[in-house]
């Protein structure tokens, strides 16, 4: 069946949770990422070993961001909802752990590099560094959206995560990354496409 219908089959009286939707897109799409880290026999995706991650058993020390994943699943809230369908939960997803979002917090010394050598040299998507400065991003935007909807007199029910990221942190770090460095973000990351 088409996604669509398979989230219509798991909503329960026209109900779906957020996190229902990123399973199904993990699910379905888990094929095609790139095969970096397998559990079970099952690929990963956008997850990425760190000597500071805790956790137990086999996923101790993995680093969980799907960022292109969680962007589909924000992307589907939207059709969804004019189908018919609520969407609950959208609290349960994170922030997108991406160079815009990241860029942002870079940009305005939010979050500010230890040594020359972050901002000086290019970066394999598996490095402490990357994997730092994306699980970074999300753990800030998580903080930062409900201040933003304090900011505004909004309770965080009305100015979700979601929003947050679509109409200000995404375009405010293009704009500064504009800016600055052509468009490009603060930090170099090689990247096959499947990261950023």
């Amino acid at each position: 069946p088409h996604l669509f219908d398979a989230l219509r089959g798991r909503a329960t009286q026209s109900r779906l949770d957020a996190p229902t939707i990123l399973e199904a897109v993990l699910a379905a799409l888990e094929e095609i990422w790139p095969q970096r880290i397998e559990l079970d026999g099952v690929g990963l995706g956008d997850t990425w070993p760190h000597p500071a991650a805790a956790g137990s058993g086999p996923s101790a020390g993995l680093v969980p961001l799907h960022k292109l994943s969680q962007w589909l699943a924000y992307s589907l809230v939207e059709p969804l909802e004019e189908a018919g369908l609520s969407v609950s939960g959208l609290d349960q997803l994170t922030g997108l752990a991406e160079y815009r979002n990241g860029g942002l917090f870079v940009d305005l010394d939010v979050l500010v590099p230890k040594h020359p050598d972050v901002i000086g040299v290019t970066h394999a998507p598996d490095s402490q560094v990357i994997v730092e400065w994306r699980a970074l991003t999300v753990a800030l935007l998580d903080r930062l959206a409900p201040l933003v909807a304090a900011r505004l007199g909004l309770d965080p029910t009305e100015l979700p995560l979601i929003k947050v990221l679509e109409g200000g942190t995404w375009a405010a770090g293009r704009e500064l990354a504009d800016a600055r460095r052509a468009g490009a973000p603060p930090i170099r990351v090689v990247s096959d496409g499947t990261l950023f």
